[in-house]
């Protein structure tokens, strides 16, 4: 009881309520008054299986992933995963990239987003004051490229995008020069045209063409993108209500519980209920910015900016894929989307950025970080 006490007593609510507000709404999206509510059920196992491993995370003293080489150890394992899944792994829709155990499905791409967070935390907390040498630079885009172009392989390209949003977000959080920026740009220029000559596929390609002309094929590559601005301008000021939105609830919204579920819950909770997804989602990366801001070291600080960029990442690509402004790259939103992988990964990282903030240099109580 002393050890779950001390656990608890210095919890930041304000994030946990959020992160669990957020995780209500995506529930109560998947549900329907009329029909099969299987994702909702197992949404539900999920949800005690991520807050289960919220709790176990708590318990550790990461400051052992400062030294050593437990942080390049996981990746190690990780990066073995993502490889053995392109030979063992289920195929679902042209994707291999999940482990089918038969009563749940491991996707290691969302492990490997919180461990590349953990491995160039600690490679740029050891080299903060060096960070302006492009060597390191360079270095730390090998760990990100590894990952990046295994994800990519499977296909999965969202994975992919989310692993480069965090080595890049990372990369000007540690302080690039503007020049080495510029050389990231180019190179990430030239990268995009090898892949689409050689790599892309015609369905990738059609994506990001659909995404320049959005309306030029709606019956075909362009269907999900016109059937989830519908969705979204539909729910208007108040939305059609939980469970009555008729894009999502009559299938002309495909895949409304993963891919679209932003657009789902637009259309039955409308812009006031967005307005309430921002706010909530709002607390959660001020949270754990004001987390990094008072971390022991620059790992801890690096860390919890790295879970604040991979949740601004995923927000961002689904939200704008979900209006038309991004292609369709099959991204979830933390904590709303239905899975149990990315719901898992989610949990665990909020719980290692609090976890590190019980050794801060200055022990803060609830009052001082609504202050903050």
């Amino acid at each position: 009881m002393r050890v779950l006490r001390t656990l608890f007593a210095s919890l930041d609510w304000w994030l946990i309520l959020a992160v669990f507000f957020l995780t209500l709404l995506g529930l109560v999206t998947m549900y329907t008054f009329d029909g099969d509510n299987a994702y909702f059920d197992r949404q539900v196992i999920w949800i005690v299986v991520a807050t289960a491993g919220l709790v176990v995370s708590l318990i550790p003293d990461y400051r052992f992933l400062r030294s050593g080489n437990t942080a390049f150890l996981a990746y190690v394992a990780v990066f073995f995963l993502l490889v053995l899944v392109l030979f063992l792994g289920e195929t679902v829709k042209g994707a291999q990239s999940r482990f089918d155990f038969g009563f749940f499905s491991l996707q290691p791409s969302d492990p490997a987003k919180l461990v590349l967070i953990a491995v160039l935390a600690k490679y740029f907390s050891k080299r903060h004051e060096l960070i302006g040498d492009f060597r390191h630079i360079l270095i730390s885009g090998v760990y990100a490229f590894l990952f990046f172009g295994i994800v990519f392989i499977q296909p999965d390209f969202g994975s992919a995008i989310i692993l480069f949003c965090i080595w890049f977000g990372l990369v000007l959080v540690a302080g690039i020069r503007f020049r080495h920026l510029a050389l990231v740009f180019v190179f990430g220029v030239l990268a995009f045209g090898v892949l689409w000559q050689f790599v892309f596929m015609d369905y990738q390609k059609d994506r990001i063409l659909t995404f320049l002309n959005p309306l030029a094929d709606i019956q075909g590559t362009g269907y999900n993108a016109y059937q989830s601005t519908i969705a979204v301008g539909s729910g208007q000021l108040w939305g059609k209500g939980v469970g009555y939105g008729t894009q999502s609830k009559l299938e002309f919204l495909p895949e409304y519980e993963t891919d679209f579920i932003f657009a789902a819950f637009a259309e039955e909770w409308g812009l006031v209920g967005v307005g309430l997804l921002f706010a909530l989602f709002g607390i959660v990366i001020w949270r754990l910015l004001t987390h990094a801001l008072y971390g022991a070291t620059n790992f801890e600080r690096l860390f919890a900016t790295g879970v604040a960029i991979l949740f601004i990442s995923h927000f961002g690509i689904h939200i704008g894929m979900n209006i038309g402004l991004l292609p369709v790259t099959g991204t979830t939103v933390p904590f709303l989307s239905y899975g149990g992988s990315h719901l898992l990964t989610e949990f665990v990282g909020v719980g290692m950025v609090l976890a590190m903030a019980r050794y801060t240099k200055t022990r803060y109580t609830a009052r001082e970080f609504l202050d903050s």
